[in-house]
């Protein structure tokens, strides 16, 4: 098992021979562009690090893990047409560089180049990958619809929550570790445990993510901090601040998200007051440590050495300790 840099910029080599000029331009330079916008590649490391964890050769995973990071690109061309968003990774998102018809075209390609980078795959392997492929796209998109309806919904429980953050996140985590797995040809036990850890940190990962938003530092994060607070967003922080909070501050916080203000500063700030004192950012960290350590007893069930297991959770100690 090598370090993530390593499976980074072996997949970064195998993206870049990929991502090459095709006609018509109009429908293939979105699709390179969105490709090449940079990230953590965390799902495509997975794969190839799963792959490698069950003694396969993570040379034959990189074309799974293409079709994880394409699959993935591909939903974040479409939320960004849904959600109006101007920037992806301080850029243009690929509607407002083009427009949205491009955008919606060309997300629709993405979704289909996703399933041909399965047909260098011998039969057995192909039907493993586009089976799992088919289930965790379609959990994707519920859980982008449960997103959606979020917004509008006042009566959003934890569990739903969780349940949405699971399907919009935490399942694609998982599939790229067990699609790893099929490649390397490990058994069914192995293929559902390390999928299991997977969507395990998954959620920890999302959780991770919100409360960064709200705390984390502006020089470090990556987006602007408080982004879900200006959102209106229903998230873990804000839904736990609800349980915790008195009738009269909780009332307060359900006014301060049902209303645009012309100065986010201070509604920032008072959310993250509210968040604090009432000590839902605790509640959320507490809840991705629990994630955490979730994960972590899956390896218990994974027949791969004790060096392996534990060289996976430095992984994901990485993960839970960013800041960005």
């Amino acid at each position: 098992m090598q370090s993530t840099p390593f499976y980074q910029e072996e997949f970064i080599e195998y993206l870049n021979t990929f991502t090459v000029e095709r006609e018509p331009v109009n429908l293939y330079e979105p699709v390179n562009y969105i490709l090449q916008l940079g990230g953590k590649r965390l799902r495509p490391v997975l794969t190839l690090m799963s792959a490698d964890i069950f003694d396969g050769d993570y040379k034959k995973a990189l074309a799974a893990a293409l079709s994880i990071e394409v699959f993935h690109n591909f939903s974040l061309v479409h939320d960004d047409i849904m959600d109006a968003a101007p920037l992806r990774r301080g850029k243009e998102t690929v509607h407002i560089k083009w427009d949205t018809n491009t955008g919606i075209l060309s997300g629709d390609a993405m979704l289909i180049i996703a399933y041909q980078l399965f047909e260098s795959y011998e039969p057995k392997i192909f039907q493993a990958l586009a089976k799992l492929f088919s289930k965790t796209a379609l959990e994707v998109c519920e859980g982008q619809q449960y997103d959606v309806d979020f917004e509008v919904r006042n009566d959003v429980t934890i569990a739903e929550y969780l349940k949405m953050i699971e399907y919009k996140t935490a399942v694609l985590v998982g599939a790229a570790m067990q699609m790893g797995a099929i490649v390397a040809n490990a058994n069914k036990e192995n293929q559902v445990a390390i999928y299991n850890f997977g969507r395990l940190l998954g959620i920890a990962f999302q959780l991770q993510d919100d409360y960064l938003d709200a705390f984390g530092d502006p020089k470090t994060f990556g987006k602007q901090v408080g982004g879900d607070i200006i959102e209106n967003k229903k998230t873990y922080l804000y839904l736990k601040a609800l349980e915790f909070l008195n009738e009269s501050e909780a009332k307060e916080l359900e006014i301060l998200f049902n209303k645009e203000l012309s100065d986010n500063a201070d509604k920032i700030k008072r959310v993250k007051t509210l968040f604090l004192n009432s000590g839902s950012a605790n509640a959320t960290k507490q809840a991705i440590k629990d994630y955490t350590d979730k994960a972590y007893k899956v390896l218990d069930s994974l027949t791969i050495s004790n060096d392996k297991k534990e060289q996976l959770k430095v992984f994901g100690n990485a993960l839970m300790t960013r800041t960005t």
